[in-house]
This record gives structure tokens, sequence and C-alpha cells, in this order.
């Protein structure tokens, strides 16, 4: 026989109806409210795009860039080849200065001494040469009469070469000292700029002591480093094309280094800055060149790429369906990259028309109006 609900459990059943009939219910206005929400996005209007046209070719250009800096023609650190104190430093960081111009001094005062003491010595010894020369003619004049012996004549002339021996070493003692006052005196061997000092006035400095770094000045060159198989194929005296504070220009290749560098194991390329381009030594500079790759593919802005996974892109190609233009997904491969431009190969055709920009506000399969960018 059927059983009934019993007093004791007929508001459990009651409960278990109520929940049934929610459930129902909710799941009615659900289902109804995604079918409203389809037909709504059928008849909505379709959204204008900006689109770009993919065009394929055979090849693309690489652009290949190699960083160097630019340096003066020559740099050097200069200092005495004598030990003494510094007694002045004329020049400081920055000065421009002429060559043969003094950039530091020693102290001279211990030379200057030592010369004046050999000057006088000098001129003793010319007088007495003199006096030496004038007896020995005279008794050259009195020996023929017998008024003067062989041996005081032979004495007197010789002491005068004697005298003439020692004229010679003091007057090359006086050159190596003006020598050595000369060296007191640091000159700049070139036209150039101070870069740098390394010791203040007062200090006692000993021979081959760094004093000062001086930098050519005038046109500087670009020291850049490049493959050794790129650098069997650049020919001296050609113009290239380098980048330089965001700037292009042209520099003319001197010459290619014999040996590579032992730290970046690259070929240095040595490059003629134009005269006209103040570089500050050390700047970076860039030496830009083109290779043509043989792959078919194209150009898009990137904006018109939408990252995918495993390294692939997505693009959204514009097509049309009957009277309506609709969106549709494309894998493509990025292949290179320059500026707002990506070369791409993948299932796009030649000619196709593709969303350009505003692909966050845009899903695969969506109706949109082509504009063309």
């Amino acid at each position: 026989m059927p059983s009934f609900p019993t007093a004791a459990n007929l508001p459990k059943t009651l409960i278990g109806i109520a929940v049934a009939l929610a459930l129902a219910i909710g799941l009615s206005s659900l289902l109804k409210w995604r079918a409203d929400a389809a037909v709504s996005r059928q008849h909505a209007d379709p959204l204008p795009v900006a689109t770009t046209v993919f065009r394929l070719q055979d090849s693309y250009s690489e652009e290949r860039r190699f960083l160097g800096v630019t340096e003066a023609p020559r740099r050097a650190d200069l200092g005495f080849e004598s030990a003494g104190q510094l007694a002045s430093m004329p020049v400081h960081e920055g000065s421009v200065v002429r060559a043969g111009d003094i950039l530091a001094q020693l102290d001279d005062r211990l030379l200057q001494s030592r010369r004046k003491a050999a000057a006088a010595e000098l001129e003793t010894l010319q007088a007495d040469l003199e006096l030496a020369r004038l007896k020995a003619q005279r008794q050259q004049d009195l020996q023929a009469s017998g008024a003067v012996s062989r041996e005081a004549f032979d004495e007197t002339r010789l002491r005068a070469q004697a005298l003439a021996a020692q004229r010679k070493a003091v007057s090359a003692q006086l050159e190596q000292l003006d020598i050595e006052l000369e060296k007191m005196a640091l000159r700049a061997p070139y036209d150039g700029i101070v870069a740098a000092l390394y010791i203040d006035t007062g200090a006692v400095v000993a021979p081959g002591t760094r004093i000062l770094r001086l930098i050519q000045g005038g046109a500087r060159e670009a020291h850049i480093g490049v493959t050794p198989e790129l650098a069997a194929t650049l020919a001296p005296g050609q113009a290239y094309p380098l980048r330089w504070r965001g700037d292009v220009l042209q520099g003319t290749l001197r010459s290619v280094r014999p040996d590579l560098d032992p730290v970046s194991r690259a070929a240095v390329a040595v490059f003629e800055l134009p005269p006209e381009q103040a570089a500050l030594d050390g700047e970076a500079i860039t030496l830009l060149l083109q290779r043509d790759i043989a792959q078919r593919g194209g150009w898009l802005p990137v904006s018109a790429l939408l990252e995918g996974q495993r390294g692939v892109w997505n693009v959204l190609a514009v097509n049309q369906h009957e009277q309506t233009w609709r969106t549709e997904r494309e894998v493509v491969e990025v292949l290179e990259l320059r500026g707002d431009r990506a070369f791409v190969r993948g299932t796009l055709a030649d000619g196709q028309a593709v969303v350009a920009e505003g692909l966050h506000r845009i899903a695969a399969g969506s109706a949109v109006t082509p504009l063309e960018r």
C-alpha cells in the first residue's frame, strides 16, 4: 500500500518541494537570460575597428646593431721624468690647451742654483783659457830666440788644452742642467682638453707619477666591436650609418684592428666621425647594418598582435560573412621587431585585412565595421 506523509515528516517534505521549485525557476531564468543575450549580440551594432592590410613579401631586411664608444684620437696620462715637488699647476679639469702650453711645474730652485754655479765656473775657465793661450803664444815667439825653454812652452800649451777640455765639460754640464730645467715644466704634447687631475700642488712626485690626463681635441673616432665574420666584409674608406644621441650620421671606416678584444672576443672597427660632431670621449654610439633575410612573411603593427601560448601570437583577421564583417583568430610567428612594427609569418593570406589596434575590446567572431587605418 502507498505510504503517506505523516504529521512528523510533513514539514520536511514541504521544504524539499519548495527548494525544487526555486531551483527550477532559477534555471529557467538563467536560460532565458542567456538566450536574450545571444539575441542581443546578434542584433547589436557592429563595432567600428581600425584595420590594416597584410602584404606578403619574399624577404625582409634585418637591422643589426653593434654598440661601441667614441674616443679621442689620442689620450695620455702625463707625468714628469724627474722627481721633485709640484710647485704649480696653472690648468684645471676642462682647460683647453695648445701644444707647448705649460700644464704643471716642479720646484726648480736647486737646479737653478747648480746652473748658476756651473755658469760661473765656465766663465772662470774661459778667462783662464784665454790667458793660457796668450801666454803660450808669447812663449812660442820667445822660443825662437832662446829666451824660453821648450819645456816651459810645452807646459803652457798643454795647460791651455786642459783648460779647453774643462770648458767643454762644464758646457756639457750646463746643457744637461738646461735640459733638466726644461723637464721641470710639463708641457702639452698636442692640442687638447685636460680631462683629469691626479696630484695636488705641493705633493712630492716620483719619476713617471701620473699628474693629469690630456685628451686630444677635434674630431672623434668610434671604436665598435663587431663579429670577426662581419669585420671581414667591412671596406676601409667606405661610409657606414652610425646612431649617436638619437641621430643617424655617416662615419668613414678607417681600419679594423687585426686582433680580437680579449673580453668580448670581438674585432674592433675604427670609424672617423664628422668634425662637426662634438661627441664626448666615451659616449655610446651604434653601428647600423642591414641584412636581407629570405623568409616569406609580412609587416604588421605591434598593436595588432595578441600574445598566445608557446611563443606564438594571435591576430584578428576581418572577413565578410554574407552582409556582416566578423573577426577570426589567426596564428602568426614574430620573426623581427622594429620599433612599432613586426615582421610575421603564419596563416594570413596576402591582402588579408587585420584589426590594427584595440584587441582588448574585441573577441573572435565579433561583428565589426572595418575602418582603414
